[in-house]
């Protein structure tokens, strides 16, 4: 039932891929507990300051952490607002790149209900049916697909075009992590 892995990722061995593989490089933003719960809470519709950290149960400290990263890998933008007679306050707003984690925490959220599900699971709807929402992988003609129909494949050494040692190579510009 494994992926069929070709090019560079087919031939090398156990070494590993370290920062050229996306999913490490996506983990080192959403990769903590309190990043999942702080997105989840962006897609519930929290924006402020306080509201993230009622919602989660985090610390002042991590929440702010939390979104500092987040603003930084363009997932959350940084909008100032003020209310009346009030001092100019922060607002956090997902992104287009914010919402493309959309699938991510709805696969994590299918994913529980169905291996650790609590005592009342959270079911996400179409709000134009008002059918169940379910995140699966499937090729661009619609076609369902299971691990062992797939193919991952890289261009040379763990997905550069252009051989270079992992010392030298600096991450694309715009990248959202930091190399």
């Amino acid at each position: 039932m494994p992926i069929t892995l070709e090019g560079a990722l087919a031939l090398r061995g156990n070494e590993p891929i370290g920062r050229y593989c996306p999913m490490e490089r996506t983990l080192q933003v959403i990769g903590t507990r309190s990043a999942i719960m702080v997105l989840r809470e962006a897609f519930y519709g929290a924006t402020r300051f306080d509201e993230f950290t009622a919602r989660t149960g985090l610390t002042d400290r991590t929440t702010a952490a939390r979104l500092r990263d987040f603003e930084r890998a363009g997932i959350l933008e940084r909008r100032a607002y003020r209310e009346p007679g009030q001092r100019r306050r922060h607002e956090y707003v997902l992104t287009g790149t914010g919402t493309d984690l959309m699938p991510v925490l709805l696969a994590l959220l299918q994913w529980a209900n169905k291996h650790d599900p609590p005592p009342y699971p959270p079911e996400v709807r179409h709000h134009g049916c008002d059918r169940p929402v379910r995140v699966v992988a499937q090729c661009a003609d619609g076609h369902e697909v299971e691990p062992n129909d797939l193919t991952v494949a890289a261009d040379g050494p763990f997905g550069l075009s252009t051989p270079t040692s992992l010392a030298a190579w600096d991450p694309p510009a715009g990248s959202v992590v930091d190399a």
